[in-house]
């Protein structure tokens, strides 16, 4: 396998603000450094969390309807003060008890541009004594706001902006680069990955980089695409790294602060699904990364997904837990994954703490591919989606509806998760919205349990020979869900799920379908379970937080077994991952309603709800 272990150099040496932030403070995108996305707080807990109210709702007022814009955001919480993005990327500080508005920023005032704004899933925060910070990326620029008025701090960057398409080792003029999911902060430093292009022609490597958070000077830089004499050079063309691109980290990397180790979770290369031009396994392509947080120095790795051209990119950051071994405890990094697998490593060393195996997988019919013939597949925990689509697999909702997809179905290449792409057109299954995606898992530490929503999506896609003097040699039609008259996933349900995993044991607590469709209840179809985004949290009053459905529902379940314990209908879907923090002595749950996506209209609101 593709793994190796480099003692870190600096192992108990780290310190981050995050480490010292109180329980009553949510201070980070994934809820700590360590993107636990738990909480200690249990005034609300399953005893009580029936009679939950909305405490407040503060609306952005900048949602527009054509394009319908999103709000992905999940807040940070720091000393009772709320900071989010909004669906047009201001950034925005509110009284966390009562949705007051103390400040905003916007980053496109007084500039002429028209363009969409793009994603934002939050901020960063940083504090050194009375110098606090707000750290915020929109398209290729970080910028650092001074948390008490908002204002761009003037020692930073220029001006208080940073333009992150500099110091990449390559040019990137004129290429698709984005930072949409906040940076992780380690010391006095802030460590980024990037969105790039996945298409055909040229994009952007997807390097991850540090910053010095006081001047923003970039610090290190760590090639996911090796340069020559660097490590994992051999499993690409000789000249791959001065045009491949992406294998970049977009859904947000985690710190074990104690030890001084960032963890990355790489996407694939481009383009997405041909890889003639690219000959090897590609490290350090859809892998699991673990550096020295102070140097960008490897530590170890492990590729999850060889040679990707299904487009399988890890889409979250990994979780650190402790699970128990033989009796004793074991730091460990979990990491989920759109093929729906888990990934379970010893933290320190990278050794799979479940079984990996490399098993036989089909080869390619495609003009100057080359795959790789085997992949990785743990033994635990099982996968939390179905990874084949046989006939037999195909919607059963009605008679007329599994006739409608079946005569799709025949016309197209279908099978297992690693069916190659093909010109004939190829079914990829879970698909590319499939598994676990950018919303992550939470975590119970108490209990060893990983928390984690999913979807079943199929999609097509058929390749083609580019035009002459294209300047790339495949192109693709189709990356289109694969859907019923009605525009139903493909696949009998349920479409989507939670499911919770014992991480000592591997094995599944409880899963259940999650959501469901009204009119399709209403004809007497049992719940489908929805497509959702977002994640969840996981607090120690014993519940699990989640938005994310098509039906637009805010839900906590009982996190021992399932049960639902209460659940609000919101004014669109919360396709966000939400927080929970504490003021005055009490508890609130917050989450951004921003829609936007999956016919569901655009919303402007953050909701925070406590109890009465």
């Amino acid at each position: 396998m593709s793994s190796m272990f480099i003692p870190p150099r600096n192992l108990f040496l780290a310190l981050s603000i995050t480490a010292a932030a109180s329980a009553a403070d949510w201070p980070a995108y994934g809820g700590d450094a360590g993107t636990s996305r738990y909480s200690p707080l249990k005034q609300i807990n399953t005893t009580n969390a029936g009679s939950l109210k909305k405490a407040w709702t503060f609306h952005t007022g900048d949602k527009t309807d054509r394009p319908a814009t999103q709000i992905q955001c999940t807040p940070i919480v720091v000393d009772g003060i709320m900071y989010v993005t909004s669906a047009q990327l201001k950034v925005i500080a509110l009284r966390a008890a009562t949705g007051e508005k103390l400040w905003s920023f916007d980053p496109f005032a007084g500039i002429d541009d028209d363009r969409p704004r793009g994603v934002s899933r939050g901020v960063s925060f940083w504090a050194n004594g009375k110098d606090k910070r707000i750290l915020f990326t929109y398209r290729a620029k970080l910028v650092s706001l001074d948390a008490a008025t908002g204002k761009p701090v003037p020692t930073f960057g220029d001006n208080g902006q940073l333009d992150l398409t500099r110091g990449l080792d390559r040019d990137i003029t004129d290429l698709a680069y984005y930072v949409t999911t906040p940076g992780v902060v380690f010391r006095d430093t802030i460590i980024l990955g990037s969105t790039t292009g996945e298409g055909p022609r040229l994009s952007a490597p997807g390097h991850v980089r540090a910053f010095d958070v006081r001047t923003g000077k970039q610090k290190w830089i760590f090639h996911t695409i090796p340069h020559p004499g660097e490590f994992g050079y051999e499993t690409w063309s000789p000249d791959s790294w001065k045009y491949s691109g992406g294998t970049n980290v977009w859904g947000g990397l985690t710190v074990d602060v104690k030890r001084g180790m960032v963890f990355l979770a790489t996407g694939s290369p481009t383009f997405d699904f041909w890889g003639g031009d690219r000959i090897g396994n590609n490290l350090f392509g859809n892998s699991v990364v673990a550096l020295d947080a102070a140097t960008g120095r490897r530590v170890w790795h492990f590729q999850v997904v060889h040679h990707d051209v299904w487009d399988y990119d890890l889409a979250n950051a990994p979780s650190l837990v402790t699970v128990k071994r033989d009796g004793r405890p074991v730091d460990a990094v979990v990491q989920v994954s759109k093929m729906g697998f888990v990934f379970v490593f010893d933290r320190v060393t990278g050794k799979p703490l479940f079984p990996i195996e490399e098993r036989p997988v089909p080869a390619s019919d495609v003009p100057g591919e080359v795959l790789s013939r085997t992949q990785p597949f743990p033994v635990k925990p099982p996968p939390i989606s179905r990874q084949r689509l046989l006939e037999e697999d195909l919607t059963d909702v009605t008679p007329a509806k599994r006739a409608y997809i079946l005569e799709r179905y025949r016309k197209l290449r279908a099978g297992n998760i690693y069916t190659p792409p093909s010109v004939q057109g190829t079914l990829i299954y879970p698909g590319f919205n499939g598994g676990a995606n950018w919303g992550g898992a939470s975590v119970d530490p108490e209990n060893g349990l990983l928390f984690i929503n999913s979807n079943e999506n199929v999609n097509w896609m058929t390749l083609k020979k580019a035009e002459a003097g294209a300047g790339y040699t495949f192109d693709f039609q189709g990356y289109t869900q694969l859907l019923d008259d009605e525009s139903y996933p493909a696949m009998k349900p349920p479409w989507g799920w939670l499911t919770a995993i014992d991480l000592n044991s591997g094995d599944f607590r409880w899963r259940n379908s999650f959501g469901e469709h009204p009119e399709l209840t209403a004809r007497g179809i049992p719940p489908t379970g929805t497509t959702n985004f977002g994640g969840s949290i996981a607090t120690a009053g014993g519940l699990v937080f989640i938005g994310a459905t098509q039906d637009h529902k805010f839900r906590a379940f009982h996190s021992g077994n399932g049960k639902v314990v209460w659940e609000t209908q919101l004014e669109t879907g919360a396709y966000a991952t939400p927080c929970t923090y504490e003021v005055n002595g009490k508890q609130y749950v917050a989450v951004s309603v921003g829609g936007g996506r999956w016919k569901s209209p655009a919303g402007d609101s953050f909701v925070a709800f406590a109890l009465p």
